[in-house]
């Protein structure tokens, strides 16, 4: 089988430049906000009494995961209403070819539709 990988023009590669800084400048918010609320969530649970009932960092890692699913579905990250099927379907078929492609999981991504 023969990849074909174009050679990008000036102005496209420009374009992606653009679009890579801003995905890190997300991202690295994204890693900040949330260990802010991780240790928001460590100093509040402590004054309370409670720092064993300390969320972890990955607790809110998918708060965020779930409130972009939903997103990304078209549907209200507050009441999960609205969402489209079909993108939902190609999301969570997406997450499963990653995990099988990259981290060797033993799964079967569903069929294609």
């Amino acid at each position: 089988m023969t990849e074909y990988c174009p050679v990008l023009t000036p102005a496209e590669s420009q374009i992606a430049d653009v679009i890579r800084r801003a995905d890190r400048t997300l991202a690295a918010a994204v890693s900040l906000a949330l260990e802010e609320a991780a240790k928001q969530a460590a100093e509040g649970m402590r004054t309370i009494g409670q720092e064993d009932a300390t969320p972890a960092l990955q607790y809110f890692a998918s708060v965020v995961h779930q409130h972009m699913y939903c997103l990304m579905c078209g549907a209200d990250p507050d009441t999960l209403e609205g969402g489209n099927p079909d993108i939902a379907y190609h999301v969570l078929r997406n997450s499963q070819n990653i995990a099988k492609h990259y981290w060797s999981a033993d799964i079967e991504p569903y069929p294609p539709r």
